[in-house]
């Protein structure tokens, strides 16, 4: 029983890593596809750059998915240091360094995924603008950078969602530093021969 736990152990600390490190790559191509992105267009001989500091919802894109992968380069490094002394992914004997960690990767988490939607929103906007209130579409002038910001937003998803999976990784490492299989301690009440 100790030996499959053990290597039931080992399998959640690989994945813990591997999406580390599929935040650091996708973040920073992101972050990187969005940084370099400008186009320029001629309008009746004026030029008109298109660049991502234009629209603040990829500013904060650049800066949190940025953020995202200098963080999950520290932990990736964490990770496969202690996997490499015979340890967890990360040693989190003390409730502490969980708290920090389970912290941080909420932390990461929530922003990735605000910073995302915001994105993603802005950039339907510019893309199928308002017709409401007559603002019309620039993807149809900007095409090449419409296309690359599409590019990093999908890599911005994918990256969210891996977030979004070791907070889960995270949660779970730090709860169950608190002992038990469910319910409080002392607890006796029961409903059907379960514990509650």
């Amino acid at each position: 029983m100790a030996a499959m736990a053990g290597t039931a152990e080992r399998k959640l600390k690989v994945w813990e890593l591997v999406l580390r490190c599929v935040v650091l790559g996708l973040g920073a191509a992101a972050a990187a596809l969005v940084a370099t992105d400008s186009q320029t267009m001629t309008f009746f001989s004026m030029e008109r750059r298109a660049k991502f500091t234009d629209m603040k919802a990829l500013v904060l894109l650049v800066a949190t998915n940025g953020a995202a992968a200098g963080y999950s380069l520290l932990q990736a490094g964490l990770c496969a240091v202690a996997m490499a002394r015979g340890g967890g992914a990360l040693v989190l004997s003390s409730r502490a360094l969980a708290w920090a960690v389970f912290s941080g990767d909420q932390l990461l988490a929530y922003g990735m995924l605000a910073a995302t939607a915001a994105a993603l929103q802005s950039s339907l906007l510019g893309k199928l603008g308002q017709p409401e209130l007559q603002w019309m579409g620039i993807c149809g002038l900007y095409g090449a950078f419409c296309r690359q910001v599409t590019v990093a937003l999908a890599c911005a998803v994918v990256a969210v969602l891996a977030t979004v999976l070791l907070a889960s990784f995270s949660a779970f490492n730090l709860f169950r530093l608190y002992g038990g299989r469910g319910g409080c301690k002392g607890s006796s009440t029961t409903r059907n021969g379960a514990a509650w």
